[in-house]
């Protein structure tokens, strides 16, 4: 139960107050959802219609464009909607979901990306194996356990805010609900939980990310027994998943690895996470991968053959 229910709402400060200011980054990060949308939604699509893509490393890319659209979806649309709003207020209640939300697809991206590490690590180091090791019913037990970590993160973040208690005042000097603005908030010594803060996101991120440039390390040290055709298209692939790696884990490390505490910076970092990285991610994965660019250039081509018809006939 809540200790002090006298703050019923928060008033966000979002980015700036000036309106021409509050126009511009509207029409921008418009079309940033709108371009995150559709790239994640185009993947999921190609993936699942494509045969030549029925491997594990795409089902993992399509589950990532899945969590990364729905993410976006739950965040960014009230970010620029807000930004036409003179005052900008969420309730406690939306807060709480917010940070439920954030932490919930965060954790679950996090699991993912392990789970396309050893994907490539058996793929690479392992290849005969592979199919033995890399079945369905692993694919399937990742994905679960993607959501399930996730699941068990943000419960544990929504459990450290909700108990706490907020008295006042209400301002957060942000866009959205994260855990430590919140924190700055309570009507109570924070510093305890700020550490256990750190150890559950913080040591987490950094204690992951170290494991997979490792991994990544030992995948990249067994090409050396590769022909060069093979070493070229695994440099290719495992290039794309370090940039999605460190993409995901710097900012990560750099939020939480830190006491409570809240930057001007802040706010650039986490629009970062939550807003340009989940464009960023399909258009990575696809632009040096040959096998989903020929197959999105099929997709597109089947969707656009009948209406060229019609407008023939």
């Amino acid at each position: 139960m809540r200790q002090n229910n006298s703050v019923t709402e928060f008033i966000l400060l979002g980015f700036t107050q000036d309106p021409a200011g509050q126009k511009a980054l509207f029409i921008m990060f418009l079309l940033i959802y709108i371009v995150t949308m559709v790239g994640n939604l185009l993947v999921m699509v190609t993936v699942i219609v494509s045969p030549s893509l029925y491997s594990p490393m795409y089902f993992f890319l399509a589950s990532l464009s899945f969590m990364d659209a729905v993410y976006s979806t739950a965040i960014t649309p009230k970010l620029i909607v807000d930004l036409l709003r003179d005052k900008k207020t969420i309730s406690f209640t939306a807060c709480i979901s917010q940070l439920f939300i954030e932490h919930l697809f965060g954790g679950a991206d996090i699991v993912i990306l392990v789970a396309m590490a050893y994907d490539r690590y058996v793929a690479i180091c392992k290849p005969l194996h592979y199919l033995i090791v890399m079945n369905r019913r692993v694919c399937i037990l990742f994905l679960v356990l993607a959501w399930a970590g996730g699941f068990v993160h943000a419960l544990i973040q929504v459990l450290t805010v909700y108990k706490l208690p907020f008295c006042g005042p209400n301002i957060i000097d942000h866009f959205g609900c994260d855990i430590y603005p919140l924190l700055l908030l309570a009507c109570t010594d924070t510093y305890f939980i700020g550490l256990s803060v750190i150890g559950n996101n913080g040591a987490m991120c950094t204690v992951i990310f170290i494991l997979l440039l490792l991994s990544y390390g030992i995948i990249l040290r067994s090409l050396k027994t590769h022909s060069q055709e093979g070493r070229r298209k695994a440099l290719i692939t495992c290039s794309s998943h370090i940039t999605v790696v460190f993409l995901y884990f710097v900012p990560c490390i750099f939020m939480y690895v830190r006491p409570v505490s809240c930057f001007p910076f802040d706010k650039a970092i986490t629009v970062f996470c939550t807003v340009v990285t989940p464009m960023l991610n399909p258009l990575i994965y696809t632009l040096r991968n040959s096998e989903m660019k020929n197959s999105m250039e099929k997709l597109l081509h089947n969707l656009l053959s009948p209406n060229r018809i019609r407008l023939s006939s």
